[in-house]
């Protein structure tokens, strides 16, 4: 409905209705000049966030039906979906979501971890659709990050995954340095030691067997014996 405010009461109206906006026809409303526009035009209603649903499963064994069921009551005006593990990066359904939905749109899942596996991943989600403003809602958490509450539950979840992260990293490097004071330096043993490395590089250099017979005596691939060349010559060198 449009609002059109008539300069003149008198002017005939067909001339006012005969309105068309890129061939269509739309109503219009004529107000005779000088009356209240607050008391014959309703306010203006801004558009309302859309509901975007979107539902997984891990096989096609499973059924989607319960999480249709529960979005559909949620009020999803569209649903998206996947029958594919979570674990796997590239998921149609989910880029599918992505992309259809816009500013203000809310995106609803009936579980969290039909979104994401992990914690990490999870709010990595959530980082993204917060920088698109855009907001998550799960049914069965009862989550709403569109709400002050929502958000303040993931910025904790961010935290704590934080904290997790740091613990890992100080729990290794503590392990790794009592090694080194056990005497352990860490990473792949050796294959050949020093004395068998040398004998190695002999019979390379004596050329009475070929590669993979030396390989196969010693026991080594042919990248780790030509290593142990490399190895030998550099040390000649430098003495």
């Amino acid at each position: 409905m449009f609002t059109f405010v008539s300069s003149d009461e008198n002017e005939p109206v067909h001339r006012i209705l005969g309105v068309k906006l890129l061939g269509k026809e739309i109503n219009v409303n004529i107000i005779p000049f000088g009356t209240s526009l607050l008391t014959n035009s309703a306010p203006y209603q801004g558009e309302t966030e859309m509901l975007i649903g979107y539902a997984r499963v891990s096989t096609d064994d499973q059924n989607l039906s319960l999480q249709r069921d529960a979005l559909g009551v949620a009020g999803c005006e569209k649903i998206f979906e996947d029958q594919i593990s979570g674990t796997k990066s590239e998921r149609p359904g989910l880029k599918k979501t992505l992309q259809y939905a816009r500013d203000g749109d809310v995106i609803v899942v009936w579980r969290l971890d039909r979104l994401s596996r992990s914690l990490k991943a999870l709010i990595e989600m959530i980082t993204l659709l917060e920088s698109r403003n855009i907001g998550l809602k799960s049914l069965q958490e009862a989550i709403d990050t569109s709400s002050s509450s929502g958000k303040l539950i993931f910025h904790i979840f961010g935290a704590l995954a934080e904290f997790e992260r740091n613990l890992i990293r100080e729990r290794t490097q503590a392990g790794l340095k009592a090694a080194r004071a056990r005497g352990r330096t860490g990473g792949r043993p050796k294959s050949l030691n020093h004395d068998k490395r040398l004998l190695a590089v002999k019979l390379y250099d004596e050329r009475k067997h070929s590669v993979d017979q030396i390989c196969e005596m010693m026991g080594v691939s042919k990248p780790t014996l030509y290593k142990y060349i490399e190895s030998v010559r550099s040390s000649e060198k430098v003495s």
